[in-house]
This record gives structure tokens, sequence and C-alpha cells, in this order.
């Protein structure tokens, strides 16, 4: 039997709410699979680590994932008010979650933006633009850019404030994600557009300068260069065209959150955050303070994040695509959490009964 240590970071918000599915969801999982066994481990981790630790990401979670094969996140986050009662450095994106891309070099950040017909109602696009569904990954450098840069706050020398971040990259960062985009189109489409704001950046014109470097080397796959602001159109106007979608940190943060908006709801986009030796996983949505414990969030994107999780590190990619599935069939039934059922015939369910389903979903599938 094959054990893996999964690291399990509930987080804030709604986050506990949406980790008990997925905890759900494992176990079903390791009943059907009887070669693998799951130990999972809770750790403190965002605002509630500080709240009761003084650290985000206190030393006691850092030891648990250290020791973790794969590393399971909720969300975190607090209000704008809430926030306040924590000092800067500390509030969860700044103490807790760049700490943890940087520690374990998770550079490839993977964002499925996946719209199959069972799924096509939430979308805010027109049915003639969806098409038969949207299929198409969007892959974003994690460690680098301006938010890792240097950062300083002052006054300057006539006593006004200022602020300097700096964006900053490295050739070995863009050959690096660059060789992930690459290789994840080789194994769809063979068709990688490549994201950039060269007529502005300089940081731009190099990372295209390694790209043409690095394509030598994958001939079977055709790269197509847009502009950031043309990508963020055409992604609205006809997201047909995409599959492989790579850039840089600041420009995957919004246009996957974009890629959310098509979808019609972040809630639907699950991610990957792959590094050399350890990778986390997570959904792309926020901690949702307003309806923290109504039992209402639907854990789709938390779900979605095991499925990868089963995937990429676990080598389950049956399994994963059992789950896929039974996440599907439950929207194809007509149910839906009430954050996102859409229509009179929506039958509203909560978050644990939107578990349970898809448990139940995953077990009609044959077992491995």
């Amino acid at each position: 039997m094959k054990t893996y240590k999964i690291a399990l970071l509930a987080g804030d918000g709604i986050g506990p709410e949406v980790m008990k599915q997925a905890v759900k969801v494992l176990k079903a999982v390791e009943a059907r699979n009887p070669e693998v066994a799951f130990e999972l481990n809770e750790a403190l981790f965002g605002a509630v680590a500080y709240f009761e630790t003084g650290k985000s990401f206190p030393a006691e979670t850092i030891a648990i994932c250290d020791e973790a094969d794969a590393i399971l996140k909720g969300t975190i986050g607090l209000n704008h008010e809430d926030s306040k009662k924590i000092p800067v450095d500390e509030q969860p994106e700044r103490g807790a979650l760049l700490p943890l891309r940087r520690r374990y070099n998770t550079y490839a950040n993977f964002r499925p933006v996946y719209l199959p017909q069972e799924l096509a109602h939430f979308s805010p696009l027109k049915p003639e633009v969806i098409g038969d569904g949207i299929d198409l990954m969007i892959i974003r450098e994690l460690v680098g850019g301006l938010y890792f840069g240097e950062k300083e706050v002052g006054k300057d020398d006539n006593g006004k404030r200022y602020v300097r971040e700096v964006l900053e990259y490295d050739e070995d960062q863009i050959r690096d994600i660059l060789k992930v985009g690459f290789e994840t189109a080789q194994r769809r489409k063979k068709v990688m557009h490549n994201i950039h704001k060269s007529n502005v950046l300089k940081s731009s014109v190099l990372w295209n300068e390694i790209l043409e470097e690095v394509a030598v080397d994958y001939p079977d796959v055709e790269v197509k260069h847009i502009l950031v602001d043309a990508a963020a159109t055409y992604l609205c106007l006809n997201p047909g065209q995409f599959d492989v979608m790579v850039m840089e940190n600041m420009f995957g943060d919004i246009l996957s959150d974009q890629g959310g908006g098509i979808l019609g709801s972040l809630g639907l986009m699950p991610s990957a955050c792959v590094g050399p030796e350890k990778s986390y996983y997570e959904p792309s949505h926020g901690s949702a303070p307003d309806i923290a414990g109504k039992n209402i969030a639907n854990p789709y994107s938390m779900i979605g994040s095991v499925a990868l999780m089963l995937e990429m590190s676990f080598g389950m990619e049956q399994e994963a695509k059992n789950l896929w599935h039974a996440m599907k069939s439950v929207f194809a039934n007509g149910y839906g959490t009430p954050d996102l059922a859409k229509g009179e015939d929506a039958k509203l369910i909560d978050t644990d009964a939107f578990g349970d389903m898809v448990v139940d979903e995953l077990n009609k599938a044959p077992r491995a």
C-alpha cells in the first residue's frame, strides 16, 4: 500500500466548510482504491493562524507542510475591516500565501478554464460564443515578477509619500515556466498562446527572447503571440481560440480571474501550484466571509483541486477523471448550492449535500 501525506490548510471564511467536502471525497477515493492510503494532517494557516499563534504561517504548520507529499489549501483572508486587525506583513496573503509559494518554489500555476455543456448555463457569455464548451489552461508563473520584487514605502525629499515595487525576472525563471507551457501544449492541442506586453515592458521583451530560444526544442508546438490587453478582450469574445496560455505572474492573476468570470464564478475554477519537489492545490476563489458558516458555498473548486492533486501529485489520472465526471453529474442533474444555482428549476442543496452527491456519483464509476 502506498501512503500519501497531505497537509490540510483549511484557512479562513468558507475554507473549513469546503475543506470538509474535500476530506469527504478523499476518504471515498481511499475506500475505492485499497492500494492507496491518505494520511491527513490539519494545520492552521491564514488569519485563523495569526489570531491563535501570532503568525499567519506558523512554525507548526511549516513543519507539517515540509513532511507532506502534497498540500491542500482552502481559502484565506478576511473582510476589509477585520483585515485591519492584523499587521500588514502578517495579513494572510503576505504573511502566509507568498511565503508558502516561496518556500516550495511552486512556480507553475495551472488554472483550468473548463466549461462543459453541463455547466454552460453558469456563464454570462452568449451560447454562440460558448459553442460546444470552453476548455483552456492558463499557466501562470507564480514566484517571480512584481509580487516578489523589492518593495519600498516612504516619503521623498518634499515630504510626498511614495511606493516603489520592482518587477524582476531572471532568464531561468522565464525558461522554466515556458517549458511547462510547451510541455502542456504538447499533451493537448499543440498550440500555445504567449501572453506578453513587449510594446511597453522590458520584462516582456526578455520573456519573448527566452521563448524563441526554448521554442527550438518544441518544433511541434505552434506559438501565437498576443498582447495581454488583447487577450483579455478575446477571452470574452472568442475563448474557443485558446488552448494553452502562458504568462507572467500578474498577467496570470488577472486573466485567470477573468477566466472565472467567463465561467460564471471563480467557484468553478480549481488550481494547482506546482514546484520541483512539492505542490499545493487550492480553489481560486476567495474566503467569502459574507457567507461563511452558512453551509451554502459550492465546493466544486475545492473538490476540483483534489482532482488535480490526484492526477498531478499521485498519478491517479483515472480517478481524477471519475471525480470530474461526478461533479459534472451533480450539476447535470439540476442540483446546485445557492451561490451558483441558476434558473427557476434549480434544485437547491447545501454545501454538505453537494459533497455527499459527488461521493455518490463517484462511487458509480468502476473501481480501479
